[in-house]
């Protein structure tokens, strides 16, 4: 099973998008150091895509430094140096964009959008205390 999740877009080279994916799940911590890359054959089956698309991904993950490869283990993610906070943002740029132009396709004020924005954080910030409380989610702390 793939670690991270992938809708393809029309217009954008499947290669990129499977590239962009991957790096978000191992920036974001869904993919751990050390923890086992697809193969290209898994990759291809799993997304659907050509043999070739996967291999170019898996190649140019390996060149940017964010897969190695261990002959004998396979691929596995690589032990990554501390992002920096302009790395973090970009992973959120697609989103943003589709959240500014939804909230102006829908004339909503931006206050009122970073009020809805703010209130989701503080939910979240709320849920992940209680989780780590250990009490049951949705109750209160």
């Amino acid at each position: 099973m793939i670690a991270f999740r992938l809708t393809f877009q029309p217009g954008v080279p499947v290669y990129q998008q499977v590239v962009y994916a991957a790096k978000k799940a191992i920036i974001a911590g869904q993919m751990r150091p050390g923890d086992r890359f697809p193969s290209v054959r898994a990759l291809s089956q799993e997304l659907k895509i050509n043999p070739n698309t996967a291999h170019k991904v898996v190649t140019q993950l390996i060149s940017d430094g964010l897969l190695e490869a261990h002959p004998g283990r396979g691929t596995v993610v690589a032990e990554l140096p501390a992002s920096t906070a302009r790395e973090r943002m970009q992973l959120l740029k697609r989103e943003l964009e589709a959240l500014v132009v939804e909230a102006k396709r829908l004339q909503i004020d931006p206050g009122d959008v970073q009020a809805a924005l703010a209130d989701h954080w503080e939910r979240l910030d709320c849920d992940a205390r209680s989780s780590a409380s250990g009490s049951r989610k949705g109750e209160k702390p």
